[in-house]
């Protein structure tokens, strides 16, 4: 059963009475339904959540639309709509039926990421925030990756860690010692259109084989922290990598770098989930800067 102000609310903006069909599992953050709507039973995704994080699902949408918005072969979900109560707010997506991860498939995503990643923007960052996770993510545009990286990434998320008394203080009197890393370690490449967010969890393959993009925290960042990502719960399949390569080749050093890349999703590990990702983090953090 859909909360009933939910329900209400989803009947004016459709005209059809909205009907659970089942709940979706995977997510930690929101509550997430497959309804259908009207006679001929019409499926469409819910995500819902608290009134205040209403903000959440406009960022959201936004990304969602952006990514829609790119030819890389990739599908994305389309935005049905989305709103608020008093008591909660509320997103609206289509449907898209999930199916087997076939190496064929995987291979579509990597060439349709490098598609992805093709996309650029003279600045990193983005025209508006949005979030990871339900964590506010900051996206004032940097003309240099160092600089998005370490303000708009690093520093927010080991503040935030720090204050909650997840990571001691010291990594703190450590960001410009880091951030010289980062200067000196990191290929200079275009700002590249990222997902944001790129694990097992937040893409899936449809029935027909096509490669479907879900739950973005979109931006324009270094490709390499994407890539990484996809490693840091277990890594995607070989075909999926192969592919990519072959669309859009890593920079030498790339293997270097992928846990200094990983820093910002362990961080907002340690801020969502607690203390079991804070060694993992510290560990980063001794890696590159002792």
């Amino acid at each position: 059963m859909l909360p009933a102000d939910l329900t209400q609310a989803l009947t004016e903006h459709t005209g059809f009475k909205p009907q659970a069909e089942r709940m979706l599992g995977g997510g930690s953050i929101n509550e997430v339904a497959l309804i259908w709507l009207g006679s001929e039973k019409r499926r469409a995704v819910l995500k819902w959540n608290s009134a205040a994080l209403a903000p959440m699902f406009e960022a959201e949408s936004r990304g969602l639309a952006l990514l829609r918005g790119q030819d890389t072969g990739l599908t994305v979900p389309e935005v049905l709509g989305s709103g608020a109560t008093q008591t909660h707010s509320w997103l609206l997506m289509s449907w898209h039926e999930p199916a087997a991860k076939t190496e064929a498939a995987m291979e579509r995503l990597g060439a349709g990421l490098a598609a992805l990643h093709r996309c650029s923007s003279p600045h990193f960052g983005l025209d508006h925030d949005n979030f990871i996770g339900r964590l506010p993510q900051r996206n004032s545009p940097e003309t240099g990756w160092a600089d998005f990286f370490m303000r708009h990434r690093i520093e927010p998320q080991l503040s935030l860690a720090v204050k909650a008394g997840l990571l001691p203080n010291r990594w703190l009197s450590s960001l410009d010692a880091l951030e010289k890393r980062v200067q000196e370690l990191f290929p200079d490449e275009p700002p590249a259109l990222l997902h944001g967010d790129l694990w097992g969890g937040n893409y899936l393959i449809t029935t027909g084989g096509a490669p479907v993009l879900i739950d973005p925290a979109v931006h324009y960042g270094h490709r390499e922290t994407e890539l990484a990502f996809t490693r840091l719960f277990g890594g995607f399949s070989p075909g999926f990598y192969r592919a990519y390569n072959a669309h859009y080749p890593l920079a030498p050093g790339f293997e270097e770098r992928t846990d200094l890349c990983n820093l910002y999703p362990v961080l907002v590990h340690v801020n969502l989930f607690g203390a079991s990702y804070a060694a993992q983090a510290q560990a980063i953090l001794r890696r590159y800067i002792g």
